[in-house]
């Protein structure tokens, strides 16, 4: 900690420096309060995507091995995943708005009758997976920004603070010690004067003969 300049115009900075922590603390609080709120939902709803994910590829596991060889060709193909931004306690993460997918016509002579459900499929999987990672990718922003708020507001309460509250003793300290040192030379100096006063007085008086 580098060391404190023991002045009036020291103690005043540091007292404003304390307020603004003890102002900002309690509003960096709040915000990791929002955020651990808002992540454990966030990893709560990815979890979900992911069961879903996995129900969706079981149940088109009857034609994942018809499809195997690529004799039937399904002709799905993603193009975009469409988001919008959105905000989270100060956080701009992604919002899954949904998938555009590319299908193309199916000739119903040379294919089979399952293979348009097939592709249906095929295409619910794409959108799962693309919501799941943007869902992943909200959970790293948050995560992101509640480990940077958490490092705040560690540093106010352990750091920031305290320190100020000690500069402040040790300058309170210093200055009084230095009034009371004023005080004492100026007592000193007054009866200094008040024995020179009177030493001069008894030498201006005459000596009788």
């Amino acid at each position: 900690m580098p060391k404190v300049k023991l002045t009036k115009t020291e103690l005043k900075a540091q007292k404003d420096a304390l307020s603004r922590y003890r102002r900002f603390l309690p509003m960096l609080q709040l915000k990791k309060s929002q955020l651990q709120m808002e992540l454990g939902g966030m990893r709560a709803r990815e979890e979900a995507l992911a069961r879903r994910e996995e129900a969706v590829f079981a149940a088109a596991k009857p034609w994942a091995g018809l499809l195997a060889d690529g004799s039937v060709p399904l002709g799905v193909e993603l193009e975009r995943v469409r988001t919008h931004a959105g905000n989270i306690a100060g956080v701009e993460i992604p919002v899954f708005d949904g998938i555009e997918a590319r299908r193309a016509e199916l000739d119903l002579w040379a294919t089979p009758a399952w293979a348009d459900d097939a592709a249906a499929a095929a295409e619910e999987l794409m959108s799962v997976r693309a919501e799941r990672e943007v869902a992943a990718e909200q959970v790293r922003l948050v995560a992101e920004e509640l480990r940077t708020t958490s490092q705040r507001v560690n540093l106010f309460e352990k750091v920031k603070i305290p320190e100020c509250v000690e500069n402040i003793r040790v300058i309170n300290v210093a200055l009084g010690d230095e009034q009371t040192s004023a005080v004492a030379r100026g007592k000193i100096a007054k009866s200094h004067g008040k024995k020179g006063g009177a030493a001069e007085a008894a030498g201006g008086k005459e000596v009788a003969p």
